[in-house]
C-alpha cells in the first residue's frame, strides 16, 4: 500500500526529529482492526495494544495501564471504538518513545457522538452506557484543528500532508542533562527535610530520582503506586535500588537516609504523610498534569504541610523533543493546562448559570471553569472532565469580574460521590469536608485565591 510506504518514511523522519504523532483510524470495527494490523506489520515496534478485549498480541486493558507507567514503548494502539478511557489514553501517550505513533481507533466519524460510550458507566451515575456528544465534539474540534494529527477515515481518500522537517533531535545519553544536574547538586546538599519535583511527562523525574540514589552516601528506599512503574528509576539507581510498596513500608520498621516516592500524587495523602514523617529526607516526584493527580494541587494542598519544602520543577523534555505534536494534542484534548492564576481579578463579579450545551456554542467558558476547578483540586482527572461534559444532572455557576474570566465556580451534580467544597486561600487548598445535599447532590466549589484575599469570600 502506498499509504504504508509514506507512513514508513514519515516515521523515520519523526525518529530523527524526536517527536511522536497521533494517527486516527475512524470507521467500522473490522476496517479499523485490519488497518491497525497492517500498520503494526509495516512499522517495527512494540505495538502495545490497549483495549477492553484481548484482540491482539501485547494486549493491556485500560484499567491495567497504570501498572505500565514508567516503562517505554515504540508505537501503540488505543481502541476507543466502544468507549474512551481518557485517563488511560493520556497515560499511554506518556509511555511512547520518540518516533512513535499512537494509533487511535474510533467509530464511524459521523456516528461517533450518538454512540453509547461504555466508559460512561464509571462516571455518569447511569445504569447503562450513555452517548457523550459534548466530549466527542470537543475531541473532534481538537483533532481537525491539529495539523500534525493524521485522520484516516473509512471511505475517504487517505491524505498525508507534507511536514516541514524539524531540527534533528539528540537523545539523552544517560548522563544527567543540565537541568537535572543542577537539581542533583541541590538535592545532594539538602539539609533534612522534604523536596518535591514536579514536571510533565517525559522530563526525566524518575531518572533524576534514580541518579540521586546512585550518588548519595547513605541508603534509600523507593516506594510508588506500582513497582512495575519504577523501571526507569531502578535503571538509574543501579545496585542501590530498593523498593517497598507503600502499605508494606508503613507496616514495617524499615529505616533509610532517604525516602523516594515516585508519582507521589497517586498515593493517598494520609498514607503518604505517615511515610514522610518517618524519614530524615524525602524526595517526592509527581506529574504536574492530569492522570495521576494534579501536581499543582498536590504541591499546594499536601505539601503545604511542610513549611520549608524544597520545590523544584523540570521543564525540558528528555524522552522526546520540545514541541512534540502528540504531547500538545493530548494536553489540548484533555485540558491539562489548568488555571495558573496569573490574572488578578478586577471589579465587581457577576454570577451566571450555564448548562452543558455551552460546550457546543461557547466552549471557551466551560473550558475556563474546568481549568479553575483543575487548579483548585488535588486529584482532578480526565474522568472529571468527562463527567462535567456529559453526565446527566449537572448544574454550573460561575462568577466573573471585568476580565470575564471565571474567578469562582460551583458545580452541582447528582450521584453517590464524595462532596468536596474546596477553596484556595493564598497558596493553600482547604478541604471543607463532606456535605450531603438532599437528593444525593454533590457540590464542588473553587475560588480564585486573589479574589478570596480581596473580598474575604467563603467557599461555603
Amino acid at each position: 500500500m502506498a499509504e504504508l510506504t509514506a507512513l514508513h518514511t514519515l516515521t523515520a523522519q519523526m525518529k530523527r526529529e524526536g517527536i511522536r504523532r497521533l494517527l486516527v483510524l475512524s470507521g467500522e470495527e473490522g476496517w479499523c482492526f485490519d488497518h491497525a494490523l497492517k500498520l503494526r506489520d509495516a512499522l517495527p515496534g512494540d505495538w502495545l495494544w490497549i483495549s477492553p478485549q484481548p484482540d491482539a498480541e501485547n494486549h493491556c486493558s485500560p484499567s491495567a495501564l497504570q501498572t505500565l507507567l514508567g516503562r517505554e514503548f515504540r508505537h501503540a494502539v488505543f481502541d476507543a471504538r466502544h468507549g474512551f478511557d481518557a485517563a488511560a489514553f493520556a497515560a499511554l501517550s506518556g509511555t511512547l518513545k520518540a518516533g512513535s505513533w499512537l494509533v487511535l481507533l474510533l467509530p464511524v466519524w459521523e456516528e461517533w457522538e450518538n454512540q453509547p460510550d461504555a466508559d460512561s458507566l464509571r462516571w455518569s451515575d447511569c445504569p447503562d452506557p450513555i452517548a457523550t456528544p459534548h466530549f466527542v465534539q470537543h475531541l473532534k474540534r481538537v483533532l481537525t484543528a491539529d495539523n500534525d494529527a493524521i485522520l484516516w477515515r473509512q471511505n475517504q481518500p487517505f491524505s498525508l500532508a507534507h511536514f516541514t522537517p524539524r531540527t534533528d533531535w539528540h537523545p539523552a545519553t544517560g548522563a544527567p542533562q543540565p537541568e537535572q544536574q543542577q537539581l542533583l547538586q541541590q538535592l545532594l546538599t539538602m539539609p533534612p527535610g522534604v523536596a518535591a519535583v514536579t514536571a510533565a511527562r517525559g522530563r526525566g523525574k524518575s531518572a533524576l530520582a534514580g541518579q540521586l540514589i546512585s550518588r548519595i552516601a547513605g541508603s534509600a528506599i523507593v516506594t510508588a503506586p506500582a513497582k512495575a512503574a519504577t523501571d526507569v528509576l531502578a535503571q538509574f539507581a543501579g545496585e542501590k535500588f530498593r523498593f517497598i510498596a507503600p502499605d508494606a513500608l508503613l507496616a514495617s520498621d524499615e529505616q533509610a537516609d532517604w525516602l523516594v516516592v515516585d508519582e507521589a500524587a497517586a498515593i493517598p495523602a494520609p498514607l503518604l504523610h505517615q511515610l514522610v514523617s518517618r524519614f530524615p529526607r524525602t524526595l517526592l516526584t509527581t506529574t504536574v498534569q492530569g492522570y495521576e493527580g494534579t501536581g499543582r494541587g498536590f504541591l499546594l494542598k499536601f505539601c503545604a504541610r511542610f513549611p520549608h519544602l524544597h520545590r523544584f520543577e523540570l521543564q525540558q523534555p528528555i524522552r522526546w523533543a520540545q514541541g512534540c505534536p502528540l504531547e500538545k494534542m493530548v494536553s489540548e484534548a484533555l485540558v491539562f493546562d489548568d488555571e495558573n492564576f496569573t490574572h488578578t481579578p478586577q471589579g465587581n463579579i457577576v454570577i451566571s448559570a450555564f448548562e452543558q450545551t455551552l460546550w457546543r456554542s461557547e466552549p471557551e467558558t466551560p473550558l475556563k471553569v474546568y481549568q479553575l476547578l483543575s487548579g483548585a483540586h488535588y486529584r482532578t482527572s480526565p474522568l472529571d472532565l468527562r463527567r462535567m461534559m456529559d453526565a446527566p444532572g449537572q448544574h454550573f455557576l460561575q462568577a466573573a469580574g471585568e476580565t470575564r474570566l471565571p474567578e469562582r465556580c460551583g458545580w452541582w451534580m447528582r450521584g453517590d460521590y464524595l462532596n468536596n467544597s474546596v477553596r484556595r486561600y493564598g497558596q493553600v487548598f482547604v478541604a471543607r469536608g463532606v456535605i450531603w445535599w438532599p437528593s444525593r447532590w454533590r457540590r464542588t466549589v473553587a475560588i480564585h485565591w486573589q479574589r478570596h484575599c480581596v473580598d474575604g469570600g467563603s467557599a461555603g
